[in-house]
């Protein structure tokens, strides 16, 4: 067994809502079977990839990392709790783990691709400003960008607060008298930058949806709303 093995009452505590003061009680009461043997105290070492840990009748699995993708609606907030709005995670019914976060931040009114996890690791990797992870995003806007702004954004834009930008690409798609849209791949993530660079630029986002993060882009057939674990090859190419 040796490195896979861990504590019962730790196994419980990060795969279901009970403490370890809660564990250990319901052992004492017998509500906890280890390979159909009734348990009495939690302090005891497992191996949670092959015994089978019962629970009120209710076996539990083990998972020692889970992925999703998630398409974020607007309304909802990028974090693990929250006193006001809904939160990413709760959007996520069938998880295991109650250790996920999502792996950086959209705003509350941006929509689309939000990976949710419980890699530390992997999170690090995406959202260091080292490693300079591209990530696109769709733009609606309103008002009239400036001739040459692509070369500006191409350039690094300086923020109204004096703030520069590392470069960013920006492609016009659609430019109409009064608004348009675009997509804008950036290397970075400030404090609401894309509405920010908009606005340097004399715009407003009116619409806003992330569609990739590195190797990652968001599936389209998951509505708002909607997700899906990573396949096997999605997480084989943002952990390569």
């Amino acid at each position: 067994m040796g490195e896979k093995t861990m504590r019962l009452d730790r196994f419980l505590t990060e795969m279901t809502s009970l403490t370890r003061t809660q564990a250990k009680e319901a052992a004492r009461k017998g509500r906890i079977t280890v390979n159909e043997e009734t348990v009495k105290k939690t302090d005891g070492k497992i191996n949670p990839e092959t015994d089978r840990v019962v629970l009120d009748g209710r076996e539990i699995t083990y998972r020692a990392a889970e992925y999703y993708m998630l398409n974020k609606p607007a309304g909802v907030v990028s974090a693990t709790e929250d006193g006001r709005y809904p939160t990413v995670v709760e959007l996520i019914g069938d998880r295991k783990r109650k250790d996920l976060f999502p792996v950086g931040r959209l705003d509350l009114d941006t929509e689309g691709l939000l990976l949710i996890t419980n890699d530390g690791d992997l999170a690090h990797r995406l959202l260091s400003p080292k490693k300079h992870v591209d990530k696109v995003y769709e733009v609606r806007y309103e008002g009239t960008l400036p001739e040459g702004a692509e070369e500006e954004f191409r350039r690094g834009i300086v923020l109204e607060d004096g703030t520069r930008c590392l470069p960013a690409i920006l492609q016009i798609c659609r430019k109409a008298q009064e608004g348009g849209e675009a997509l804008l791949t950036l290397r970075e993530g400030k404090f609401h930058q894309v509405k920010r660079m908009m606005e340097a630029s004399g715009c407003r986002v009116v619409y806003l949806k992330r569609r990739s993060m590195g190797s990652l882009k968001l599936d389209e057939k998951l509505a708002p709303g909607e997700y899906r674990p990573l396949t096997k090859e999605e997480l084989e190419e943002l952990t390569s």
